[in-house]
This record gives C-alpha cells, sequence and structure tokens, in this order.
C-alpha cells in the first residue's frame, strides 16, 4: 500500500483549479520556439549565486485496523504480535545548500542536503516498526534520532542543459522521489534535463540506488508489490514534456527496470473556459508495463490507465476518475518512489488485478471568500473486479483474489500561510477510512493524519 494523503490529492486539483482561475484558457496552437533567455549566461558565480535554505516537519500519523489486526510489533522476548493499532510521530529537518553555478559557455555547481529526524513517539508496540515510517532496530526498538546526507551532487550547465552527478531529487512519472513522510526519499545516479525550448523539455536519467525515507543507508530498487523481494541493479528512464497547446500539456516517458520490467508512460492535462463561470479540467494517464530481462518479477502484461473530469465554478470543483487495471497482476512501480500518476492512487493505489476504480472528489478553496490559502476536500473511492485467480507467476501474491471490492473515503483542510516571517508555512489534517474485502491487500483501517512544514532561508 502506497500512502498518500487525501489533502496531496486536493492540492493536486487545487493546482488546477488554480490554472484554470487565472483566465479562459486559450487554445491556441504553440510553436516549437527556443528560448529567448540562457541560463547559464545569467550564472552569478558560485559563491554569489549560493543559497543555504531547508524546512522542517512535524509529521503524525494514527492508525486504527477495524477488523483484523493490520500490524505487529516485537515483544521483549523477540516474538511479534498482532496489533490493531499504529502510531507514527517524528519531527524530520532538512538543511540544503546550493553553490551558484561558474560563470562561462559551461557551469558548474554543487548541491547538499543533510537529513535529520528525532523520533516524538519512541514506544516499541506504539510505532510496530520495522516499518517505513519511523527508523528502528531490527528488533523493533525506535532509534530516537538519526541523521544522514539526503542529497549530494555535481552539476554541470551548458545554456538551458543541465547534467547532475550524484544523489539528487527526481520527479519523472516512474522514477519519482516520494514526499509523504518526515523526510522524503532520493536517488544515486545520472540525470540530464535539457530545456532549451519554450514549450519542449527532454530529461534522461540512470539510478542504481535509492535513498529511503525511513533509512539511512542506500538501497537497490525493488518493487512496491513483488512479495518475492528481489532487487534489481539499475533503472533508466528517458522521456519528453510538450505543451502543443496553451492549454494542453503532455508526457511521454520510457523506463528499463533491469531485469524487472520496461515500463512506458503517456500523460496529458487539459483546461478548457473560465472558471469564473464554468472550466473543465481532464487528466489522462496510461502506463503500459512488460517483463524485461531475466524476468525477476515473472511474466507481467499490464495496461493501467486513468481519466479524471474536474469542474470548477470560482471556489469548487467537483471531479470523476475512472481507473482500471489490465492484467492479471498488480499495476506496479518501484519502492520509494512516486510513480504511480494515477488518479486513484490515494491512501490505497486502486491497481489490483484488472480492478476497476470510480472516485468521486469535492475542492473548496476559501480564496473566493477571502482566505486564500485555505482549501477543504472530501472524496469516496470503490473498487471492484479484482481477480488474479489467471495469475501464472510467483512473484505476486494475487491468486486468492475473486471478485474482491474495497472502498476508501477521505475528508481533508490545508493551510499556507500568505505573508510574513512564516509564509509559505503549511499545516494539513486528513482522516481517511478504507474498508476491504477478505481477501483485498489493503485491508480495513481508519487513519488520521497531522503534517506541518515549516520552511526557511538562512542564505
Amino acid at each position: 500500500m502506497k500512502t498518500m494523503t487525501t489533502t496531496a490529492l486536493a492540492l493536486a486539483i487545487g493546482a488546477c483549479s488554480s490554472l484554470a482561475q487565472a483566465e479562459t484558457q486559450s487554445q491556441d496552437f504553440v510553436p516549437i520556439t527556443l528560448k529567448p533567455g540562457n541560463e547559464q549566461a545569467e550564472a552569478k558565480g558560485f559563491i554569489d549565486g549560493q543559497s543555504l535554505s531547508g524546512s522542517t516537519r512535524n509529521w503524525y500519523a494514527r492508525e486504527r485496523a477495524t477488523r483484523a489486526p493490520l500490524f505487529t510489533h516485537t515483544k521483549g522476548d523477540g516474538t511479534r504480535r498482532a496489533t490493531h493499532s499504529r502510531d507514527n510521530w517524528l519531527q524530520g529537518t532538512i538543511l540544503d545548500y546550493s553553490s551558484g553555478f561558474t560563470q562561462g559557455t559551461v557551469g558548474f555547481a554543487v548541491e547538499a542536503a543533510a537529513y535529520n529526524a528525532i523520533a516524538l513517539e519512541r514506544g516499541r508496540a506504539a510505532v510496530a516498526g520495522p516499518n517505513n515510517r519511523t527508523l528502528t532496530h531490527s528488533d523493533g526498538d525506535v532509534i530516537g534520532h538519526w541523521s544522514k546526507m539526503g542529497l549530494g551532487n555535481v552539476k554541470a550547465r551548458v545554456s538551458n542543459t543541465t547534467l547532475t552527478l550524484g544523489r539528487q531529487s527526481v520527479d519523472t512519472p516512474m522514477i519519482a522521489y516520494i514526499g509523504n513522510r518526515a523526510l522524503p526519499s532520493s536517488f544515486q545516479g545520472a540525470f540530464l534535463h535539457s530545456a532549451e525550448f519554450d514549450n519542449l523539455s527532454f530529461d534522461l536519467g540512470t539510478f542504481d540506488r535509492v535513498s529511503p525515507r525511513t533509512e539511512q543507508s542506500l538501497s537497490k530498487f525493488r518493487s512496491e508489490y513483488g512479495e518475492t523481494g528481489v532487487e534489481t541493479d539499475r533503472a533508466s528512464t528517458v522521456g519528453l514534456n510538450y505543451q502543443p497547446l496553451k492549454s494542453l500539456t503532455t508526457s511521454l516517458y520510457a523506463t528499463k527496470v533491469e531485469d524487472f520490467w520496461n515500463q512506458y508512460y503517456f500523460g496529458a492535462n487539459h483546461v478548457l473556459g473560465d472558471s469564473a463561470v464554468l472550466s473543465l479540467t481532464t487528466g489522462l494517464n496510461y502506463y503500459k508495463t512488460v517483463d524485461a530481462g531475466s524476468q525477476k518479477m515473472g511474466q507481467i502484461d499490464n495496461d493501467t490507465y486513468s481519466l479524471s473530469f474536474g469542474l470548477t465554478h470560482q471556489a469548487h470543483t467537483l471531479s470523476a476518475s475512472w481507473q482500471q487495471v489490465n492484467g492479471n497482476e498488480y499495476f506496479d512501480y518501484l519502492h520509494e518512489t512516486n510513480g504511480i500518476y494515477l488518479a486513484n492512487s490515494l491512501l490505497s493505489d486502486f491497481n489490483g488485478p484488472n480492478e476497476k476504480s470510480l472516485q468521486i472528489s469535492y475542492v473548496l478553496n476559501m480564496a473566493a471568500y477571502g482566505v486564500p490559502g485555505l482549501k477543504f476536500n472530501l472524496y469516496n473511492a470503490r473498487g471492484w473486479g479484482i481477480d488474479g485467480t489467471h495469475y501464472q507467476g510467483n512473484a505476486y501474491n494475487v491468486r486468492g483474489m475473486d471478485g474482491e471490492t474495497h472502498y476508501e473515503w477521505g475528508i481533508g483542510t490545508s493551510y499556507a500561510v500568505q505573508s510574513g516571517p512564516l509564509k509559505d508555512t503549511s499545516i494539513r489534517a486528513t482522516y481517511t477510512a478504507h474498508r476491504a474485502s477478505k481477501a483485498q491487500a489493503d485491508g480495513s483501517l481508519d487513519e488520521l493524519r497531522i503534517v506541518t512544514t515549516i520552511p526557511f532561508n538562512i542564505l
């Protein structure tokens, strides 16, 4: 299960809503033209362009299983005991130094970020570790305080094209950092981003390790839903982002995960109309996944897509999202990544074999009522038709799924400070309930999550 807060969904929808609220969206064609500016030509120098900034995040989550226990913790005698509850409370802090780019045709820069976490809840039974929320020893004892190098890289830039080598943060449809814990994940490798055109950019990257959200060491990549625990030595991606119309953005990516799979992605987002009266935001996400190499994840032939429609009238956005998995295995992605740009990826990913799901959501943006930065959201999502009985491999535990169903609803609020010394500080509170049939993997539970993030600038 990938835990994505309901407010994150609200903010994503709200971003589209804000775009729509700006003005009536032009449907004009945008020709491909070179950017008039050159970022490297405007480089301030290694020292003059440097910055030192960061953020601190108070992250609290309270989970309660409503039927069978979903968690375990280690007792003093070393045995594991099932429990219905899990509580995690941490303070995560990031301190990020970035130099400026040196001047000249080719500019060089460095970036280094220290990540620090303090466990505010340290009870072994409470945190139910090990898990990916609170760092513990193998016996479940909480590590009260820990640090690591979250980012550490060297950059080279020519014109508007930048090559980054080392540990870095990346955001693409299949290899993307995930930031829904006290600290985010990051990746070790090489990444090239080229933005020489106004409406067309290219990405090319290859990575051999991931720095997990709640671990101090680097790890090899593994899949999110695979039962076998196998690892891969490398994940590589290539893609482009293109805006053919002022109202339409598109993305096309391909990723090779060595000996796991080849995965292909197409995404599009279109805005029509004027939200002062009525605007329509349409989103499409499509993934094609096929096995590759030595097939460590077994045979895979999976087509998964989501299609969403959002109607905005002033402060109000009402959305409907359809998602469907065509394949006898999970729609899978890499663990410790946010490589699932599907509309119904919520507390549950709604990604079971052959699963269909429908989500209805509502967002209220209080800026229209004189309170900018305050938003409320609620949603209900239902999944059905989960059928893994025809699965032939051994990487996924799905054969017992025959007509499984589940549903999820959530309510949340978020506020971002608009001005003053705490500008951009955000507070999010969400309550989510998930109910599942017996063999659906996510189980039945309730979660309350409260997250406060305070950014700061030192230099």
